[in-house]
């Protein structure tokens, strides 16, 4: 397994090389002239030559490019170049906030769902089973921001069970007061499609011949499920967790907006508002890097689920 991982890792070289291209690239010819937006449009000649020389945007493509990749590497992206801050003290002061709200939406969505998608699954071509996919159909038609609104005005407004803006400097604080309602919202939202997902997972399984034959010698229903079921369905159900949860990082940018969580995903909207490439291109950086990681997690996870794996 030592010799896959660093196999996987040296191939990752390559890929993070040809990100590092791309975003270079994309910025610098396709994302306009951030100077113009700095200074604005009746800027002279002398202040935009001037804020030019001062972002090291003179200087020629390939040294703009050598200083990008040190960059990288280094993980010295300098500071803001509208706020002058420090982007390594962005990072690290606004990835906790969203990490308060990241991980409790990712271990519920996922827990939640694996239960739910079982017991759908228990109760397949019921009338029940029948009435859960309709209302997740349903469910899954409705845009993620009628659930914030409703939700705010229901549950902050009238009932003032939560606020609906707010943060600390306390962790237990803010998971007990202003993370419930937007976690408690995230995980409504995703928990109709991924019980659809993941009731499929388990009724190809339920369909195979190991179940068949685990019947055949008079094993219960619940030990099917429980025990060799869900076992073979952790595969595609890690895939979809994989896959999925750079997008959970990225669609809690939404929440940190209407809920003012002052996180990581806010300061990347307010950075894209503002043409603050060295804020953009870090966090886009990292986050391809992120999910190039957490494949290669994903990977080795599937041997430690399933021993019949083999990793090559």
């Amino acid at each position: 397994m030592l010799s896959y991982i660093l196999r996987r890792i040296w191939q990752m070289i390559p890929t993070l090389l040809g990100v590092i291209l791309l975003i270079f690239f994309l910025f610098k010819f396709f994302g306009g002239d951030p100077v113009e937006v700095m200074a604005g449009m009746k800027a002279s000649p002398e202040r935009l030559a001037s804020l030019r020389a001062q972002l090291g945007l003179d200087k020629s493509v390939l040294e703009q490019l050598w200083v990008f990749v040190q960059q990288v590497f280094t993980f010295n992206w300098g500071n803001s170049w509208t706020t002058n801050e420090s982007i390594a003290n962005i990072f690290a002061t606004r990835l906790p906030a969203t990490l308060t709200i990241m991980v409790p939406i990712l271990l519920l969505e996922v827990a939640l769902a694996i239960v739910a998608g079982l017991a759908v699954a228990y109760v397949r071509g019921s009338l029940t089973d029948r009435a859960i996919m309709v209302l997740t159909t349903v469910a899954l038609s409705i845009s993620f921001l009628v659930y914030i609104v409703v939700g705010q005005y229901l549950f902050g407004f009238v009932l003032g069970w939560f606020p609906v803006q707010g943060w600390s400097n306390s962790l237990w604080k803010n998971l007990a007061t202003y993370a419930p309602l937007p976690v408690f919202l995230a995980v409504l939202v995703s928990l109709a499609p991924q019980t659809r997902l993941y009731r499929s997972f388990f009724l190809d399984e339920i369909g195979q011949d190991y179940v068949r034959t685990a019947r055949a010698k008079g094993v219960s229903e619940n030990t099917i499920l429980f025990k060799h079921v869900l076992r073979n369905a952790m595969i595609p159900i890690l895939t979809n967790v994989g896959t999925g949860l750079p997008g959970v990082f990225i669609g809690s940018f939404l929440i940190e907006v209407f809920f003012s969580i002052p996180g990581l995903g806010r300061e990347i909207l307010v950075a894209v508002n503002r043409s603050d490439y060295p804020v953009i291109q870090a966090a886009t950086v990292y986050l391809a890097a992120l999910t190039m990681v957490i494949n290669l997690i994903t990977d080795v996870l599937y041997k430690f689920v399933d021993p019949r794996v083999i990793l090559k």
